[in-house]
């Protein structure tokens, strides 16, 4: 059969699409990845973090439903957190579709009895062939008052040291570069092993590995950071010096309701911590604007901090209500024009600090990893930039360069959020 595979939401999904993928495949079945072909089985991995991100996973299946109508698509499957968090109101709500299965549920998708979706040792890469997403957990232990991720995932789950290290082996032996490391919370891995956090110990041991060019780390909680991991990556150059670290705040009284186990005293000088640390690293945040008990006041503390820490990558997000967080009790009270006002100003301050950024590099020559090719422009990225979510730099096509090698590239121009140049 073919089988079409449709991944919403954040790169954890991807994973899990590409897992799935890799059994339907040793099925004898053939495989791809957002296709608009005719195809016997869609299947959509939904996304339900926050509202918008629930509209598109509905209207996703609404939408192949419609196709399966047309007769260009036979079966549609439903799995991920959408189907997890809300199978029994969605058969109801599209009784068109023929399956919604939960996380607990996929061997009967897939027919396999001891079917373990973070521990399955199988993938097919949907992402370009040179860099890859590797999830070393599920899960998480955490109590933020708005996020629904444990509900959803449940608790921490480390996958084995050994088999992540095997995977990333497995995926430079067919031409990774870029290995991502992801997890809801990179920090709190191997607690549930040993009861001690070894994230260094899997760098170190990934550090290694033949073929990797690019490490990078993604989803950091800021409290019980082990600081170890940043003497790791100044040990060993494969590390990118880049870390996203999810803030959501900077107000005392706004973290203390969003149950961070954090204030602002300690995140400045983990800040500081970071920074001194690791001699040029790119921190990458993301904040939450329009929080219940968020006033203008705590606003303009947030707007005052991204001022003062000027991240080098940042985003921002309108608080959406999530059912069963601890949070949800407190209503929705700022009014929809003002959370986007909020997000606006906040974005307009950074995409400011970003062109300044971005400009102290005009004259530097900067290695850069080459994603595809635009028109007259091949599309890569520093370092400092991690696919679909950062900035990118466009170089000129004058000389003929390979999809995913390693350049050298004189920064001749800046924008906001793009650089521009060309191999010397």
């Amino acid at each position: 059969m073919k089988i079409n595979i449709i991944t919403l939401g954040c790169s954890k999904n991807t994973v899990d699409s590409e897992v799935i993928a890799a059994k339907w495949k040793e099925k004898g079945h053939e495989i791809a990845f957002e296709s608009s072909k005719k195809s016997d089985i869609v299947i959509i991995n939904t996304c339900s973090f926050i509202h918008d991100a629930k509209e598109e996973s509905i209207e996703e299946i609404f939408m192949h439903i419609a196709r399966k109508q047309r007769g260009e698509v036979g079966k549609v499957f439903v799995v991920g957190c959408l189907a997890q968090r809300y199978k029994d109101d969605l058969i109801a709500m599209i009784p068109e579709a023929d399956g919604f299965f939960t996380f607990s549920e996929l061997h009967k998708l897939l027919e396999e009895k001891d079917f373990d979706l973070l521990k399955s040792p199988r993938r097919i890469v949907s992402t370009p062939k040179h860099y890859a997403y590797l999830k070393i957990s599920e899960g998480c232990d955490r109590e933020c008052s708005f996020c629904a991720i444990p509900l959803i995932r449940g608790k921490q789950t480390s996958k084995p040291m050994e088999m992540i290290v095997q995977e990333a082996e497995m995926l430079a032996q067919n031409g990774v570069k870029e290995l991502l490391l992801i997890a809801q919370d990179l920090t709190y891995y191997g607690i549930d092993i040993s009861q001690h956090r070894t994230l260094d110990k899997l760098m170190r041991k990934l550090a290694v590995v033949k073929g990797l060019e690019w490490i990078r780390l993604h989803y950091a909680y800021p409290m019980g950071f082990p600081y170890e991991i940043l003497d790791v990556m100044n040990e060993f150059s494969v590390f990118c010096r880049y870390l996203d670290i999810p803030l959501q705040h900077i107000s005392d009284s706004v973290l203390k309701s969003m149950k961070r186990g954090s204030n602002k005293q300690q995140i400045y000088k983990f800040l500081e911590t970071v920074r001194n640390t690791v001699s040029e690293i790119a921190l990458r945040t993301t904040l939450i604007s329009g929080y219940p008990v968020e006033t203008r006041k705590e606003h303009h503390e947030l707007v005052e901090f991204v001022k003062e820490m000027r991240f080098e990558r940042l985003g921002v997000f309108a608080y959406s209500p999530e059912e069963g967080t601890a949070a949800f009790d407190l209503g929705d009270p700022v009014k929809t024009k003002e959370k986007n006002h909020r997000v606006k100003e906040i974005m307009e301050l950074q995409e400011a600090i970003s062109l300044q950024h971005n400009q102290e590099k005009i004259g530097k020559v900067m290695r850069v990893l080459i994603d595809r090719k635009e028109d007259n422009f091949y599309v890569g990225r520093t370092e400092f930039d991690s696919p679909e979510v950062d900035n990118l730099v466009f170089v000129n096509a004058d000389k003929k360069l390979n999809i995913g090698e390693f350049y050298p590239v004189l920064i001749k121009e800046a924008e906001s959020y793009d650089l521009f140049g060309e191999v010397p």
